[in-house]
């Protein structure tokens, strides 16, 4: 069984067991997480309104980060025009425990 769940603007396809790398949440290692489910799939497909009644996704807090550097320039040539920006993005790493449906 799969599902489609969404959490950060984002959809992931999960099974149980799975991890993933997610936009930061607002809960601490270890915690469990409940995420919202678009679709069931497996033997019978079940597709959401625009959530599954009845379905959820239980998932595991495993740790919080931030991703590798991004580097913006931008330059503009002969004006003296330069400008340099970085940027690191945070995300939070969670396993898949439960899929309920």
């Amino acid at each position: 069984m799969f599902a489609i769940v969404k959490t950060g603007g984002k959809q992931y396809r999960v099974a149980e067991g799975d991890v993933l790398r997610v936009e930061k949440l607002a809960a601490e290692a270890g915690e469990t997480v409940e995420l919202p489910v678009l679709l069931l799939g497996g033997d019978d497909v079940k597709v959401g309104t625009p959530n599954v009644e009845g379905a959820s996704v239980q998932a595991e807090v495993l740790g919080h980060g931030r991703g590798d550097k991004i580097e913006i320039y931008k330059f503009k040539a002969k004006s003296n025009y330069r400008r340099h920006r970085g940027h690191r993005q945070p995300y939070t790493d969670v396993r898949v425990t439960k899929i309920q449906g």
